[in-house]
């Protein structure tokens, strides 16, 4: 809180309990009251703010520190790291390795999000305009997907893209007359990363799609309705209206989506041991699991991850300034 703002309460707080016409009171007695009216915020904060410092804040200061270590197998059984600077981070750097496992999942990462959003935006303006029956039918659909573990979302996916009995593979070999029994999706990267983003995107969308609907029943219909008198299009009112109304809410989805999408772990391992090749489809979450735990290198491990948090950090950065920034603060 800014030292502006709580002169404000202060001044507020005072003005209150003044008679009309004086000057506020600046009794021992009333300057309590003001210092334990701004204490209030963080001492409700507090205990929120302290589980999140234990439970994020420790490990992510340890996974620092470890990143500026040599810590391999000999360092998990009791022997002391040694500390080697940058060494990790350069070795990192300079891995071509790296590199192409990043573009790869920045891709899998722009592919997911974009239909995702998309997606997910249009079943929440499909749901505003469904009765109460289908809007319930549609909700607990969404909630199935949701609540489904990624384990187990990835395995039943992987089962229809089976090579040999897999209903994907059999419902195009009917439709289209083309021989499509037998065909490998997870052995090319190309339909494997096509798998991965239709696993990812189906259990994402809910948690879009309930958020903007929620926001979407925050538009005031007034502003819509004469929107419409003048004779404004559909596509007009929600490109003109509905979308600066619901911006925030938006960009705070796309921000955890790439969040979420970057650093995606269990739909890639799993359809990589159902048949995918791991060194062609390798994304950042895995390589970090290969690099610490496969290989025990948990030095590099943790330097890929420390890298990983800049470069969401910057990414979700940029689009919160943007928003800030349209909204004057």
């Amino acid at each position: 809180m800014s030292s502006a703002v709580r002169a404000a309460r202060a001044r507020e707080l005072g003005e209150l309990v003044s008679p009309p016409g004086r000057s506020p009171i600046t009794s021992p007695r009333r300057r309590l009251a003001a210092s334990a009216f701004l204490r209030g915020p963080w001492l409700l904060l507090g205990p929120a703010l302290a589980v999140v410092a234990v439970i994020t804040g420790w490990p992510l200061v340890q996974l620092v520190v470890m990143s500026f270590q040599k810590y391999g197998r000999a360092q998990i059984f009791g022997a002391p790291p040694e500390f080697v600077g940058f060494d990790n981070y350069v070795e990192v750097l300079t891995d071509t390795e790296f590199w192409v496992v990043l573009g790869r999942s920045l891709l899998l990462c722009a592919a997911c999000v974009v239909a995702t959003m998309g997606l997910g935006v249009a079943v929440a303006v499909l749901m505003t305009r469904l009765g109460r029956g289908l809007r319930l039918l549609v909700s607990v659909g969404l909630l199935l997907a949701w609540a489904m573990p990624a384990l187990t979302a990835t395995t039943i996916w992987g089962w229809l893209f089976d090579t040999r009995r897999g209903l994907i593979n059999y419902l195009i070999t009917q439709f289209t007359g083309a021989d499509f029994m037998g065909h490998s999706w997870l052995n090319n990267w190309v339909s494997f990363y096509f798998v991965a983003t239709v696993v990812i995107t189906w259990q994402s969308v809910p948690f879009v799609a309930f958020t903007t609907y929620a926001a979407l029943t925050q538009v005031p219909r007034e502003v819509l309705e004469a929107a419409s008198i003048d004779g404004a299009s559909s596509w007009q009112r929600f490109r003109q209206i509905v979308v600066p109304h619901i911006r925030a809410v938006l960009v705070v989805l796309l921000v955890l989506q790439i969040i979420w999408d970057m650093r995606v772990f269990t739909q890639i391992y799993t359809l990589q041991a159902i048949g995918g090749i791991a060194e062609q489809t390798n994304t950042i979450g895995v390589y970090i699991y290969v690099t610490s735990v496969v290989s025990g290198d948990m030095g590099a491990g943790g330097a890929i991850a420390v890298l990983l948090v800049i470069i969401m950090l910057a990414m979700s950065g940029y689009y919160i300034r943007s928003v800030l920034r349209e909204e004057g603060i």
